[in-house]
């Protein structure tokens, strides 16, 4: 029980701004149970959530929708989009496939780095605008209503996050040491499974209350998609993947979430002829 309880803390050290401590005994611990990401990731999720319905309760949609993207950042911190600003990097380099990993790994940032992160953020922060406003809509304006699909929103795009990075390490292949290829040798297929499981229960419970679990599930599967495509690009251009490519799927994966999530409640607000 101790060593999951050191695990489960290192954790929140290990993808949160939460200051829990973190100590190579833990974050041990932690790699052994990869699955822990979609605890972890539940519990972030639910205090994005927190925020999100307050937010959106008391400030005007972009205001609120600015200020849950700010939040997000500050609980999660910008590893992972550090992750996408290498990858953008990498992926726009000319050249060898050496050259394509040097600039992948290189700590300067690139021109690709930025237009990456400026498509990111931007899709992040129209993703939560645009759901605020299909959510007024499907709620017939009853804004608590439309905060509380907010609220349910937010975990499942973090919990969708977090099995994306579980993806790309249970089926990706290392292009060098560090902590991505440990993640990598650590998620094995069950342990993958367990966290599949996991993500599909929170997931489909989230809107349960709203009638529209199956929401949360076309979210998930979208956003897992979207991790193999992610991995289908690192694999073309570097040969394999590292941590940086595992950040972008937790990144890209969030925000896809998110869209689905829009999606389907636009068509349920008939907002898409053609899916009718």
């Amino acid at each position: 029980m101790r060593s999951f309880l050191l695990a489960l803390r290192s954790g929140f050290g290990f993808l949160s701004t939460i200051p829990v401590g973190l100590t190579m005994e833990g974050l041990d611990e932690f790699f052994k149970r990869t699955y822990l990401h979609i605890l972890v990731g539940a519990v972030l999720g639910l205090l994005m959530g927190v925020f999100a319905f307050l937010s959106m309760m008391t400030l005007p949609q972009q205001i609120s929708a600015i200020m849950i993207v700010i939040f997000v950042y500050y609980l999660t911190g910008l590893n992972h989009l550090d992750g996408l600003a290498d990858l953008g990097d990498g992926v726009t380099a000319h050249g060898s496939v050496e050259k394509k990993i040097r600039a992948l790994k290189d700590v300067a940032l690139g021109i690709g780095g930025v237009g990456f992160c400026t498509m990111g953020i931007l899709a992040f922060y129209l993703s939560i605008a645009s759901l605020q406003s299909e959510a007024l809509l499907w709620a017939d304006n009853s804004m608590r209503t439309a905060a509380a699909i907010l609220f349910s929103s937010m975990l499942i795009a973090e919990v969708s996050a977090m099995q994306c990075m579980l993806t790309i390490a249970a089926f990706g292949k290392s292009i060098h040491e560090g902590l991505g290829s440990i993640l990598v040798q650590n998620t094995t297929f069950p342990k993958y499974i367990v966290g599949l499981l996991g993500s599909v229960v929170i997931c489909s419970l989230a809107l349960l209350p709203f009638g529209i679990w199956y929401c949360g599930i076309i979210a998930l599967i979208a956003a897992i998609i979207s991790a193999f495509l992610v991995l289908n690009i690192s694999n073309r251009h570097f040969g394999g993947m590292n941590g940086d490519v595992i950040g972008t799927s937790n990144e890209v994966g969030r925000t896809i979430a998110l869209i689905m999530i829009v999606l389907v409640l636009s068509y349920h607000n008939g907002g898409i002829p053609w899916m009718l």
